[in-house]
């Protein structure tokens, strides 16, 4: 008679420029469910795992900024299919964790990243304008990806607070690195298995797992971040990274919080924090 199977273990890694490392360091942390039980060990992050996702978002942000809008949206859309495959790995992790909503947030989350997805090719036409000027000339102003753009993410909703950070920030051509939620990371996790069988290119989403006090400060002080969303930041953490990203005048992002299930979390504006907007002029008949 065959004996009892051993079930295969999850063994929890980064997601950094397309690929699955351990953390440099060898380190990782427990995440427990509400009975104090330990349910995983993500990887810890270190201070050059960080520096690693910034290289990768760096060496994939002109790729997917070059990339045609609809294509953007096409390949984002191919993302909320695969989540919607995962459903139940979703939900089952949430329940694992003690969330009181899972189902709900799971199908929040999916049609949030649909929702950010069919905006990639209309955000420009709605936020753009063609500008009055007197002269024999046009000036246009247009919004354009930032560059490569750190997002905290939030504790709770761990995946619909995610998806609601992540989204807006890469569906306009930035690329990303996100430190996850610390207490509620395995939906990130299972979010980087998503994209790694999408089609999203490698570098354009970087995940990192770890304690928020180490990977903040460094990640606001990095010089090659063009800008930081720390909408997840725990509130003791903000002024110091705030101090920290004002040496390159790095964009700072604080969403304020509220009900991410509230339709009102969605908006093209949040996709607009992270762009900037250029201005052109341009002769008439020329």
């Amino acid at each position: 008679m065959a004996g009892r199977r051993l079930a295969v273990r999850k063994t929890y890694k980064l997601y950094i420029g397309g690929a699955f490392p351990r953390s440099e360091s060898g380190r990782s942390y427990p995440v427990t469910d509400p009975d104090g039980e330990v349910i995983a060990r993500p990887a810890r992050a270190s201070r050059k795992d960080l520096r690693d996702a910034v290289r990768a978002a760096r060496a994939a942000s002109g790729g997917w900024a070059g990339a045609t809008a609809y294509n953007r949206g096409q390949v984002l859309y191919r993302v909320a299919e695969l989540m919607e495959g995962r459903r139940d790995q979703f939900v089952d992790e949430l329940s694992s964790l003690g969330d009181d909503r899972p189902e709900p947030q799971v199908d929040a989350a999916i049609d949030r990243w649909v929702w950010y997805a069919g905006w990639s090719d209309k955000v420009h036409h709605v936020l753009g304008t063609v500008n009055p000027v007197a002269g024999p000339y046009f000036n246009f102003t247009f919004p354009e990806p930032t560059g490569v753009v750190g997002v905290v993410a939030p504790e709770e909703p761990a995946l619909l607070g995610l998806v609601s950070r992540l989204a807006p920030a890469v569906v306009s051509g930035n690329s990303v690195v996100l430190i996850a939620s610390e207490s509620r990371p395995l939906p990130a996790v299972t979010l980087t298995e998503v994209l790694a069988t999408s089609d999203v290119p490698g570098g354009v989403i970087n995940v990192l797992t770890g304690h928020k006090a180490e990977l903040i400060p460094w990640l606001a002080s990095h010089m090659d971040v063009n800008a930081i969303d720390l909408s997840g930041a725990p509130a003791d953490l903000v002024p110091a990274a705030e101090e920290a990203a004002a040496a390159n005048v790095k964009r700072t992002i604080r969403d304020g919080g509220g009900d991410y299930f509230d339709p009102t979390a969605q908006s093209p504006y949040a996709i607009t924090d992270f762009m900037e907007m250029k201005t052109v002029w341009h002769p008439m008949g020329a």
